[in-house]
């Protein structure tokens, strides 16, 4: 079996992928510095986590489940130990976008991050339906990027996202810079943004008079049958009135420039933030 050593096991996120770990075709040692993270491992899952010299002996791929502002540290002290020809996973762009990652030219680095189950799905169970982050039950994309290595690693590193993030529905290949556009780019700078606003409109409505719980499902309502036009997941199109209505409500809400968000300077600088 192709051994697979996880680090930051006993996190959200690590708990997470050695839950899907657990039956899959990866050797998995866990590793996690935390007595919090170590019980919370075996009380969730009954794993047992082994020492981080232990978990690199011969191991294939090692996948780095921390946070963002700890790769760098995490990756610079096991370098001199991950063997040669190994894989080494991050889960986000981040860190590698920003060059936090230790030279090695002779192992393979590789980023896989998740989509997390789209709005407009065919998820059949409440367990799909009730899975908004991915990974349990609800089918999901995935993006990943070969940052270093041969091609032929490229196979292996999609299986482990495939793995990690089950069950995945499509798996997309990109570069490290588009990966870096999606996120933070897209999903926070533009979207996570945006949708902080929405509640924001809502709760003005609210203080004007508009019940709470009308207003929430008025805005969701039409969140979705916007969105599901927009995106042409149904064929449909907007009431003049719409048209209108955005058409002068667009430059009320968002500046001119507002698209230099996804300028290299500024990805760059949003990334320097995070890490």
């Amino acid at each position: 079996m192709t051994k697979l050593a996880l680090f930051g096991a006993g996190g959200k996120m690590g708990v997470r992928l050695s839950r899907n770990l657990v039956n899959s075709d990866f050797e998995t040692a866990h590793v996690e510095v935390s007595q919090e993270g170590r019980d919370r491992l075996h009380a969730e899952l009954g794993l047992s986590c082994v020492e981080a010299d232990t978990a690199l002996d011969g191991a294939d791929v090692i996948v780095l489940a921390v946070p963002d502002t700890a790769i760098g540290k995490v990756a610079s002290a096991i370098i001199d130990k991950v063997p040669s020809g190994a894989m080494v996973v991050c889960l986000d762009a981040a860190a590698p976008f920003a060059g936090h990652l230790p030279k090695r030219e002779d192992i393979t680095y590789f980023v896989s991050h998740p989509c997390h189950p789209p709005i407009f799905n065919d998820e059949d169970t409440v367990e799909g339906r009730n899975d908004r982050f991915g990974g349990i039950a609800a089918k999901q994309g995935i993006v990943n990027s070969l940052m270093q290595g041969p091609e032929e690693d490229y196979a292996l590193g999609a299986k482990v996202g495939e793995t990690i993030f089950a069950p995945v529905a499509n798996s997309y290949r990109v570069t490290v810079e588009q990966m870096a556009l999606l996120e933070p780019g897209l999903s926070e700078t533009v979207v996570a943004t945006l949708l902080d606003v929405m509640k924001e409109a809502m709760d003005e409505v609210v203080d004007r008079g508009v019940p709470k719980a009308a207003a929430r499902d008025f805005l969701l309502g039409h969140m979705n049958i916007l969105a599901a036009v927009i995106f042409e997941e149904v064929d449909g199109v907007f009431s003049d009135a719409c048209n209108k209505a955005i058409e002068f409500g667009k430059p009320v809400l968002m500046k001119d420039d507002w698209k230099r968000v996804f300028e290299p300077e500024e990805i760059a600088a949003s990334i320097e933030r995070i890490t």
